[in-house]
C-alpha cells in the first residue's frame, strides 16, 4: 500500500469531520443562534452547495498545476474556514466559515481520487479510491461521535477548534507523505481537454446517479438526531454512540463496495442502490422501534457508502483522458445530493410530516437513482456491443469468401 494513500485519508478525515459532525450538533447550534431546524439545516445544505462551486471552479483553475502543492493549499483554505466557524458570533459568520471550508472539499477529494488511482495498478483503482475515502468513513466512525460528545460537553465551538487542529495535522501529513511525483499532472493536460470529458453521455449519467444515490442516504442522515430522539425515543446523550454504529456501517460499506466495484462496477452499483432504497423504506417503517432503528442505521450507512468508490470510479472510467475535472465534478455531485436530501428533508418536516419524513424522501430519491443507473448500465452495454461488432465483421466476410459456413 503506497504510504501516500494514508496521507490522503488523513486529509479526508479532517474534511469529512467538518461535513458530517454538524448533523450531531445541529440542535445545539440551532438553539445557540436561535433559529429553526430548517434554518440550521442550511449549515449542511450551504456547505454542500459550496462544495459544488469548489469542486468545479477550483478544480478547473488548478487543472494544470502540480497536484501535491494544490492539495496542501486546499487544506490551508479548509483550516481558515473552520477557524472562522469556531469563532463565529452569529448565524451568518458561521455560514461563511462553512462555505470557505467547503470550497476546499470538492477539489481535495476530486484531485485526491485521481492521485490515489494513479498510485496503484488498474485492477486496484477503485480499492485505492476506497482507501482514500476511508478517512471520510473514519471521520464518521470516530470523529463525528466524539466530536458530538465534545460539543455537548464543552460547547459546539470546541468541536470546530478541534477540527482546526486536525486540519493542521492533515496539512503536515500531505507535505510529508505524498511524493511530489504523485502530484504531477499529466503532460499536455489542459482545461480544454478536461472539459472535453463532459461530451460523454455516460459521464453525465454517472453524475446524475451520484446526485440521486447519495442524496437519498443523506436526506435521511441530515435530520437523524431529531429522528433518534423524537421518534425512536433515545436520549440526546446517546446520539453520539448511535452515530458510531452508523459509522461502522459506513466503514464496512466503503471497503466492501470498493472491492465489489473492482470486480463488476455497474452491477455493484445497481444492487447496492436497490438494497439501499429497501433499507430506507424499512427504516421509515420501524423508526419507532429502538432495536430495529439501530439495525437500520448500520444498514443505511453500509449500503449508502458502498456506492461511493464505485460512483467515483465510474465517472473517471468514462473520462480516461481527462479525469481531474470529471472527478471533481462528481465530488460536487455528491454534495448536490447532500443539499437536495437536506433541503427536501427540511421541506417535509416544515410541512408537518414528522421526523421520519426525511427518510421517506430519501427512499424516493434513491429509487430515482436506481432507475437512472439501470438506464446508464444498459446504454453502456449497448455501446460496448456496437464497438465489438465491427471487429467480427471482417472475419465473417473472409469466411464467406472462402466458402466456409459458420453454425
Amino acid at each position: 500500500m503506497p504510504v501516500g494513500l494514508i496521507a490522503l485519508a488523513l486529509g479526508g478525515f479532517g474534511i469529512g469531520l467538518t461535513e458530517f459532525v454538524i448533523a450531531g450538533l445541529l440542535p445545539d447550534v440551532a438553539a445557540d443562534f436561535g433559529v429553526s431546524e430548517a434554518s440550521a439545516g442550511w449549515f449542511i445544505s450551504g456547505y454542500a452547495l459550496a462544495v459544488v462551486v469548489g469542486a468545479l471552479g477550483l478544480t478547473a483553475a488548478v487543472t494544470r498545476l502540480e497536484r501535491k502543492p494544490v492539495l496542501a493549499g486546499l487544506l490551508v483554505l479548509f483550516i481558515a474556514g473552520n477557524l472562522l466557524s469556531a469563532t463565529a458570533a452569529d448565524y451568518w459568520p458561521m455560514m461563511l466559515g462553512r462555505v470557505i471550508a467547503a470550497l476546499a472539499h470538492g477539489a481535495f477529494f476530486g484531485i485526491g481520487a485521481v492521485v490515489a488511482a494513479g498510485m496503484v495498478p488498474p485492477s486496484k483503482k477503485a480499492g485505492a479510491i476506497a482507501l482514500m475515502f476511508t478517512g471520510l468513513t473514519a471521520a464518521n466512525v470516530l470523529g463525528v461521535p466524539f466530536g458530538t460528545l465534545l460539543g455537548q460537553a464543552a460547547g459546539w465551538r470546541a468541536t470546530f477548534w478541534a477540527i482546526t487542529v486536525i486540519g493542521v495535522a492533515a496539512l503536515a501529513g500531505i507535505l510529508a507523505l505524498v511524493p511530489r511525483q504523485a502530484g504531477a499532472a499529466e503532460a499536455g493536460g489542459s482545461l480544454r481537454s478536461e472539459l472535453g470529458a463532459f461530451r460523454s453521455g455516460q459521464v453525465w449519467l454517472s453524475i446524475v446517479v451520484t446526485v440521486l444515490g447519495f442524496g437519498g442516504m443523506f436526506g435521511a442522515f441530515t435530520y437523524i438526531a431529531y429522528t433518534l430522539t423524537e421518534v425512536s425515543g433515545f436520549a440526546a446523550s446517546t446520539v453520539p454512540w448511535l452515530l458510531i454504529v452508523f459509522g461502522v456501517g459506513l466503514f464496512a460499506g466503503n471497503t466492501l463496495g470498493g472491492k465489489a466495484a473492482d470486480r463488476n462496477l455497474d452491477r455493484t452499483l445497481l444492487v447496492v442502490l436497490a438494497v439501499l432504497a429497501v433499507v430506507l423504506v424499512a427504516f421509515a417503517l420501524v423508526a419507532a422501534n429502538p432495536v430495529l432503528t439501530v439495525i437500520s442505521l448500520v444498514l443505511m450507512g453500509g449500503f449508502g457508502f458502498a456506492t461511493v468508490p464505485g460512483l467515483q470510479m465510474r465517472v473517471m472510467k468514462y473520462a480516461p483522458g481527462a479525469p481531474t475535472l470529471a472527478s471533481g465534478a462528481n465530488i460536487g455531485a455528491f454534495n448536490v445530493g447532500n443539499a437536495l436530501g437536506a433541503w427536501l428533508g427540511g421541506v417535509t418536516i416544515t410541512a408537518g410530516f414528522g421526523y421520519t419524513s426525511p427518510i421517506w424522501a430519501g427512499a424516493v430519491i434513491t429509487v430515482a437513482g436506481v432507475a437512472v443507473m439501470a438506464f446508464a448500465a444498459a446504454a453502456a452495454k449497448r455501446s460496448e456491443t456496437r464497438v465489438d461488432a465491427p471487429a467480427e465483421a471482417p472475419d465473417e466476410a473472409a469466411a464467406e469468401a472462402a466458402g466456409v459456413v459458420r453454425v
